[in-house]
C-alpha cells in the first residue's frame, strides 16, 4: 500500500506531509515513557508484517497491523507507523523518503481516529464483543487507508482510477484476514496481560 517516489503531485506531498507533522506531534507530545516498549514491539510488527506478500488474482498485496497500532496506542501510533515506514523506504525501498508523509498519514489516521471509537467496547468479561471490536477496527483501518492512498493518487492525476480500484479489490482479502489475527491477538492479550489493552 506503499505510494512509490515520483508518483504524487508536489500539493498532494506536502499535504500528506502536514498532516503526518500533525500527527507526529500529537503523537510524541502523549507520549508516555512506560510506553516506548511497546510502540518498538508494535512498530517492528508493523515492519515484518510489510515483508509478507499475499498473492490476490493477478498482483499482490501485504499485511499492514495497522489496527492493533492504533487499539493499542492511540496517537502515539503516528510515531510507530513513521519509523516502520522510514525502515522500509531506507532498507527495501518500499514507499519512498518524499512520500513518506502521506503513506504515514493514510496508514496511521484511520487506525487513530477507529481505535479510540472502538477502545470502550474492548471488556475482558465481554470476549466476543471485543473480538468483534477488534475486528472492525482492523478491517476498516485498511479499508480507510486504501482509501486515503486511492484519494492522493486521485488528486494526482484522475487517471489513476483503474489503479485506485485494484489498490482497493486487494486489500479487501487482507481486511479480513488482519481482522480475524488482531481479533485473535486483543483477546489473547486481554486473558494475558489486560493491561497492555485496557
Amino acid at each position: 500500500m506503499h505510494i512509490s517516489e515520483g508518483v504524487l503531485s508536489p500539493p498532494v506531498l506536502l499535504a500528506g506531509s502536514l498532516l503526518s507533522i500533525s500527527g507526529l506531534i500529537l503523537g510524541l507530545k502523549n507520549l508516555k515513557t512506560e510506553k516506548i516498549p511497546e510502540i518498538a514491539v508494535l512498530s517492528s510488527a508493523f515492519f515484518v508484517a510489510s515483508l509478507i506478500h499475499i498473492p490476490v488474482g493477478p498482483t499482490s498485496a501485504h499485511l499492514v497491523m495497522n489496527g492493533i497500532i492504533g487499539l493499542l496506542l492511540g496517537w502515539a501510533t503516528f510515531p510507530a507507523i513513521f519509523l516502520g515506514l522510514l525502515l522500509q523506504a531506507l532498507l527495501f525501498q518500499f514507499g519512498g523518503l518524499t512520500t513518506l508523509g502521506v503513506n504515514t498519514f493514510a496508514m496511521a489516521f484511520p487506525p487513530v481516529l477507529l481505535g479510540y471509537t472502538f477502545r470502550k467496547l474492548l471488556q475482558k468479561e465481554k470476549i466476543s464483543l471485543t473480538f468483534v471490536a477488534s475486528f472492525v477496527v482492523a478491517s476498516l483501518s485498511i479499508i480507510f487507508s486504501a482509501i486515503l492512498i486511492g484519494f492522493a493518487l486521485y488528486f494526482t492525476e484522475k487517471s489513476f482510477i483503474p489503479v485506485i480500484i485494484t489498490l482497493l479489490g486487494a486489500h479487501f482479502p487482507i481486511a479480513i484476514i488482519e481482522g480475524f489475527i488482531t481479533g485473535f491477538i486483543v483477546v489473547y492479550l486481554l486473558k494475558v496481560k489486560p493491561e497492555v489493552v485496557l
